[in-house]
């Protein structure tokens, strides 16, 4: 009786496994049928993309591209390495929950890979011959609805692509209106994509999809990333007396030469210089980017990073690329884009070129006297980059009474420090520590975010600013990691001890890219980072200005250092957070 049993359910397990290969088959076969009807091959396409998306649900999230991986094992190859410490000097001691998120971080930046090895150019993603469809184009749409876009990839031989890991952008845009949002863009890892974008306003809507990046593209700068994390290399000038010698430095040094170990007493960041010929390291005075290194690619790999041929390029529709969007109904348009979760896609939108957040009120200011009552008695410290000592830059030159005291610093180099004296204002600006790559920084103003928010004392009056991603994009992410870890840890004391102090994160932004700062600053660097910062930072009592999606939802080219108009939206969202019941 047993055996009976046993041979049965043998018999219905291999029946059962015979009816999903002819049914795969046969799918396939009307796939292949149906590629030349545009409308029966989206429903087809859809349909196979909804498969992967239960399978393997690697959703992204406002062109973040944050995956969010479920507990079913992966049917698709995605970057597993095997990782080597980036040198000796950088073993760190963590705690057991400090590794657990640190494992979990990197697990959610995998990214889907090419299922061989190497990859003829000609194979690679062609922007060209890609194109999108908008499902239901001609449907009845109103504010508040979903539009789908179903984007398909081919090679530059014309033929569809069977994997994904391209990195795309999208956003959706009114010229006449300056109206402008991103999308949620979905890899079916099958060489289709899927974007959702949320209809905000009324009115003829286009979509737009760029190809960032060919999948093949990002391999290559996920090796340079674990191979190559010292191309960009910097450099310290020692001084005694009449003599003086120049070292390279680095967070860590390959090679056996002697080194002077510079490495933070306080939060443990490390850093190094070739210790110099004749002078000791103490006598050290100054830090400077060293430059890029070159040769970085074989020929091969170059192909995949070409101006106007796979960087940046814009992916036309298969049909119409505008829908007609109707207004609500008065009954249901008082929240019409206002969402509770802080977490919500797009988090806002542009309408009129001023920026709307859906998850908060903002007001807009227009006058130099509205800053300066929101700032009145106020300090505000801005740590970071050169993209927040934009903040700086402008607010001293959009409030007369703000006048910048002469600190006789470098030039865009800092620190820098303007004096409000008739309404009580000390704003600042100071750059984040090494890796920084600014011409020249005295060694006594190298600072890290960390030890100088520990020296703040904080409350109601205190405002504090932060930036930290770009000069660490060629880096591995742990490096990146320990430093938020860091001043995360210096964030949650000074609001244990301050409650009311406000701190608010600038995020990442999109930038112009060509093949060189492709290898350096590629915007799927600074995604990555992002991403990671947004997770590390989440619970916790902070404000984001939400400058990734503020870049790319504007009309105006990526820029690192966006322009006046989207570093004014930026002020806007800052300034609310500061006076949120002032106006």
């Amino acid at each position: 009786m047993w055996r009976d049993s046993f041979r049965l359910q043998i018999f219905c397990l291999l029946m059962a496994v015979l009816a999903v290969v002819v049914l795969v088959h046969n799918f396939f076969q009307l796939e292949g049928a149906l590629e030349a009807d545009s409308s029966l091959w989206l429903l087809a396409q859809t349909f196979h993309c909804s498969i992967w998306q239960h399978l393997d649900d690697y959703t992204v999230s406002g062109s973040n591209w944050i995956t969010e991986n479920n507990d079913q094992p992966s049917l698709s190859q995605t970057t597993k390495t095997t990782r080597k410490p980036y040198c000796g000097y950088e073993q760190q001691t963590l705690s057991k929950r400090e590794r657990a998120e640190q494992e979990s971080l990197l697990a959610a930046l995998q990214w889907p890979k090419p299922p061989d090895g190497k990859i003829a150019f000609l194979q690679s993603t062609d922007p060209v011959h890609s194109d999108f469809v908008i499902v239901k184009p001609s449907r009845f749409f109103k504010v508040g609805d979903q539009l789908e876009v179903v984007v398909r990839m081919r090679d530059f031989q014309g033929k569809p692509k069977q994997y994904g890991g391209d990195y795309l952008q999208a956003r959706i845009h009114s010229p006449l209106l300056k109206a402008g949002a991103i999308g949620r863009t979905v890899d079916c890892r099958n060489g289709l994509y899927k974007v959702f974008f949320t209809l905000l306003w009324p009115g003829e809507v286009k979509v737009s999809v760029t190809l960032v990046h060919p999948s093949e593209a990002v391999q290559v700068l996920l090796r340079l990333r674990e191979e190559k994390p010292d191309r960009v290399y910097f450099k310290s000038s020692f001084k005694s007396g009449r003599f003086s010698e120049t070292t390279e430095c680095n967070v860590c040094l390959p090679g056996d030469l002697p080194v002077c170990n510079f490495t933070d007493l306080y939060t443990g960041e490390p850093w190094f210089c070739y210790k110099p010929r004749k002078l000791s390291c103490s006598s050290r005075i100054s830090h400077a980017k060293g430059g890029y290194q070159k040769g970085l690619l074989t020929h091969e790999e170059s192909l995949f990073f070409q101006s106007d041929v796979n960087i940046k390029m814009p992916i036309l529709s298969n049909g119409p690329d505008s829908v007609i969007v109707k207004p609500k109904a008065f009954a249901d348009s008082s929240n019409m884009d206002r969402a509770e979760d802080p977490t919500v896609s797009p988090s806002g939108y542009y309408y009129e070129d001023l920026w709307r957040p859906r998850t908060h009120w903002i007001y807009h200011f227009n006058k130099s006297d509205d800053i300066s009552k929101c700032l009145q008695g106020k300090v505000i410290h801005l740590f970071g980059d050169s993209t927040i000592r934009q903040w700086f830059e402008y607010l001293t030159a959009a409030v007369p009474d703000l006048v910048e005291f002469n600190l006789g610093s470098p030039k865009n180099v800092g620190p820098f420090m303007s004096v409000d004296l008739k309404h009580n204002v000390l704003l600042k600006f100071r750059c984040h520590g090494p890796p920084i790559r600014f011409t020249t920084v005295f060694t006594s103003e190298l600072r890290y975010i960390a030890n100088e928010l520990n020296g703040i004392v904080g409350g109601r009056n205190t405002v504090i600013a932060i930036t930290i991603w770009s000069h660490f994009s060629t880096f591995p992410v742990e490096v990146y990691i320990r430093r938020l870890r860091n001043i995360r840890r210096a964030v949650i004391q000074l609001l244990d001890r301050s409650p009311k102090t406000l701190i608010v994160i600038r995020t990442a932004n999109v930038q112009e890219l060509g093949p060189e700062v492709s290898l350096f600053n590629s915007d799927w660097y600074s995604l990555q980072l992002d991403s990671v910062m947004r997770k590390m930072f989440s619970g916790i009592a902070v404000h984001f200005v939400d400058a990734w999606e503020m870049s790319l939802a504007h009309y105006l080219p990526h820029n690192l250092h966006p322009k006046e108009v989207i570093v004014r939206n930026q002020i806007d969202t800052f300034l609310s957070y500061v006076c949120p019941l002032q106006f």
